[in-house]
């Protein structure tokens, strides 16, 4: 008998969160739907931790809530996401996790590339993805090319990323094209800078989140979030999942974008 209330209040909870989820995304239909969103999901490890498994485990959960956020853009209409994926910080740590992450990112290229098809999504890639070993710099850009006509959403994967590293790339490309005469450094501007960065194709940041309990950027896309409404929150990234998404939108959607004017009375 206890068996089968347990199940019946699963199943209700489930109702619950369909119809929540329903009526939310009514709601969010109705106000202003960020063009841009960029996630840092954390709390991998630490959620795997807490339940007495290793972190690599943490990792392939995750995924889920991956699917769940890609969902809830599609859903409701946001044309960019960016992940934080891989950082260039994250090559530091054991090779066994560094190995692991590798292997689950071309498995979920692998799996997932039939669902990014049907659901139009373009997968994009930003990074120093020559640090890639071989077979994941492969699928990876296998799966990029075979999506490239896809227009419904952009899902672009920060791999082997490191924003410090990538604006001081783009200056050195914009110092090569100054010292060859192909730009004057008088005319260097934030759109000179822009068009030199990973990210020249993407619109600037709408929305970031970072799940965890940590407020912090962790060096993520700190030239493209420099105008970005920040979202913190405590939930670990595996337990994070569309109804929580829908949340930070909300979040979004109840703030005022001024971008450096006078607040309007």
């Amino acid at each position: 008998m206890f068996l089968l209330d347990l199940l019946l209040l699963t199943f209700l909870d489930l109702n619950l969160v369909t119809v929540l989820i329903r009526q939310m995304k009514k709601e969010l239909l109705k106000y202003q739907i960020p063009n841009h969103v960029a996630i840092i999901m954390d709390g991998n490890g630490r959620w795997a931790k807490k339940i007495g498994k290793n972190r690599v485990f943490g990792h392939k959960s995750g995924t889920n809530s991956v699917k769940d956020c890609i969902e809830g853009c599609i859903e409701i209409g946001i044309k960019n996401v960016t992940l934080y994926v891989f950082s260039m910080e994250n090559w530091k740590r054991p090779r066994f996790e560094v190995n692991s992450l590798m292997k689950l990112l071309v498995n979920s290229l692998e799996s997932e590339k039939p669902n990014l098809m049907e659901n139009r999504v373009k997968l994009n890639a930003i990074g120093n993805l020559s640090n890639l070993a071989e077979n994941c710099f492969n699928k990876l850009h296998e799966v990029i090319n075979q999506t490239s006509n896809n227009d419904q959403l952009t899902l672009t994967l920060a791999v082997s990323y490191g924003s410090k590293q990538e604006i001081g790339l783009a200056m050195q490309k914009i110092s090569d094209k100054v010292k060859n005469n192909l730009i004057s450094s008088k005319n260097i501007d934030e759109k000179i800078i822009n068009d030199h960065l990973y990210t020249r194709n993407l619109p600037p940041v709408d929305l970031l989140i970072r799940t965890g309990g940590e407020y912090r950027l962790s060096n993520f896309l700190l030239w493209q979030v420099a105008y970005a409404e920040l979202y913190f929150t405590d939930i670990l990234w595996p337990d994070f999942k569309k109804l929580d998404f829908f949340d930070a939108i909300f979040s979004f959607q109840k703030r005022e974008r001024r971008f450096g004017k006078v607040r309007q009375e």
